[in-house]
């Protein structure tokens, strides 16, 4: 029994080696033959990621509206198919059910992204120039990789401790309790704690609460720092103690089992367990990425949510210059993203007249951070796009004047609706300035928006989806490698 029991372990064993020389071989020949590139997806909150890589993966399998993208101008995609991701712990995305939301009668907007997910996307391209002659078609994967930005401002993380971190985070709730009813919610909860006292766990999940209810309506609010990410998209962690710590005013006395200390052990465990293996695992290999920024969103909010945003985008884009951070070059191992794309989502919400101030104003938000990655290597670029375009422009008159409209299905009402959302400045810093001087409102125009429902598609065989420069995006993030 004993010989037979390890018969199998050896069995086991064997066959265990050699299923990890297989897939090393197989990805040594995608290495040297069939090249991979990984596009990392992200965004903060109601950005359109999911729509974005639904668009995307659509366009490139039905390529006519793709002519910004010179291997498809070209004819030179010769097949587009899906294939399994190759990373099996990975939930695949489910580009199926998200296309079928988009072309469903009545048409509705798909699910938003709530963890990482990734999908395959090979590509059978023809060589162009001299070695179209000489070489037969190659394949090219391309791995999407969807995940939120929520997770990626947690790169700020570990490089504070949790005193640093209860700090920074109380500040900011006293400077907003005054407008927040969730913030001022949790200041009085936390102020009439006991921090020395001994650890209960329901007055620890109740801090918890209060926090995460906080985060969320500053995120509806228009904030952006949000961190601990994963509380407000906790996916399989929910409820667990990894998630149940909020900021405390640290005493003068920290017993070893207070309140303190267990928040204090639970904040570091988030950092070891949650954030860093994100960073090790998922975020070392991607080589280009998107941001995607609802920027007219938050020129909507006002100019405390500009300033957000824009400082969002300078935590985000550490992630992108590991030299400032010791533990982060070691994690990505000598790794770096060669392009990122900030694409300014919803322009279908603008007349085409406005999208060249709406890219400008996109430059200007993220130039500190653009410059930063440049810096590191990586190459950078803004534009405006609209992954799905939901409108049709018009131009309406009033009382002797044109206005530049756009039109399209209301989602809340169902009904058809013009918009004039107001003229974008042509110098940006008419936003950025007051947004960084802290103004309350903007003092020349209110900028309106609205939600649109999807268009109702009807395509041809070959045809994509309408859209807005998305073949421009999928040129500038991989068309160098087509």
């Amino acid at each position: 029994m004993e010989e037979g029991s390890r018969l199998v372990g050896i069995t086991s064993l064997a066959d265990s080696i050699l299923r990890g020389v297989e897939n090393v071989g197989t990805r040594a020949s995608e290495t040297l033959f069939e090249p991979v590139i990984r596009l990392g997806v992200t965004g903060l909150a109601r950005a359109g990621k999911t729509v974005f890589i639904t668009s995307l993966v659509t366009s490139l399998r039905e390529r006519e509206r793709m002519h910004g993208l010179v291997a498809a101008q070209e004819g030179r995609i010769a097949a587009a198919y899906l294939q399994p991701q190759p990373d099996d712990t990975v939930p695949r995305f489910d580009y199926e059910a998200h296309w079928g939301a988009l072309t469903a009668r009545p048409p509705h907007w798909p699910e938003s992204t709530r963890a990482i997910s990734e999908l395959r996307l090979s590509l059978r391209v023809r060589p162009s120039g001299l070695l179209s002659g000489i070489q037969g078609a190659r394949v090219v994967h391309l791995d999407i990789v969807d995940y939120p930005g929520e997770w990626l401002l947690d790169l700020v993380l570990l490089e504070k401790s949790y005193a640093e971190w209860s700090r920074e985070v109380l500040a900011r709730l006293s400077a907003r309790k005054a407008t927040s009813n969730e913030a001022a919610r949790y200041l009085a909860l936390a102020e009439a704690e006991d921090a020395a006292g001994t650890l209960e766990e329901p007055r620890a999940q109740a801090l918890a609460r209060a926090f995460t209810d906080y985060l969320a309506a500053a995120r509806d609010n228009g904030a952006y720092d949000v961190t601990p990410g994963r509380f407000l998209l906790p996916g399989d962690l929910a409820g667990s103690p990894v998630l149940t710590f909020a900021p405390l005013a640290e005493p003068a006395r920290v017993p070893r089992r207070s309140l303190w200390r267990e928040m204090e052990r639970r904040f570091d465990a988030y950092r070891a367990q949650v954030v860093r293996p994100f960073f090790r695992d998922h975020f070392a290999r991607i080589d280009r990425q998107i941001v995607l920024l609802d920027v007219l969103g938050a020129i909507h909010k006002g100019p405390a949510a500009l300033e957000d945003m824009r400082a969002a985008m300078g935590d985000i884009l550490g992630a992108f210059r590991p030299g400032r951070n010791a533990l982060l070059a070691r994690l990505l191992r000598g790794r770096r993203v060669e392009r990122i794309l900030f694409a300014a989502t919803k322009a279908d919400h603008l007349h085409h007249s406005e999208h060249a101030r709406l890219a400008a104003i996109t430059a200007a938000l993220t130039e500190g951070a653009r410059e930063r990655a440049r810096f590191a290597g990586a190459r950078t670029e803004s534009m405006a796009i609209a992954s799905l375009r939901a409108t049709v422009e018009e131009i309406r008159r009033h009382e002797g004047q044109e206005f530049p409209c756009v039109r399209g299905t209301l989602l809340e009402t169902g009904r058809q609706a013009a918009l004039y959302p107001g003229r974008l400045p042509d110098d940006p810093a008419a936003l950025l300035g007051p947004a960084r001087r802290g103004a309350g409102t903007w003092l020349d125009e209110d900028y309106e928006v609205m939600n649109f429902a999807p268009p109702e598609l009807s395509l041809r065989p070959g045809e994509g989806p309408p859209h807005i420069r998305l073949d421009r995006a999928a040129q500038f993030l991989i068309g160098d490698r087509l």
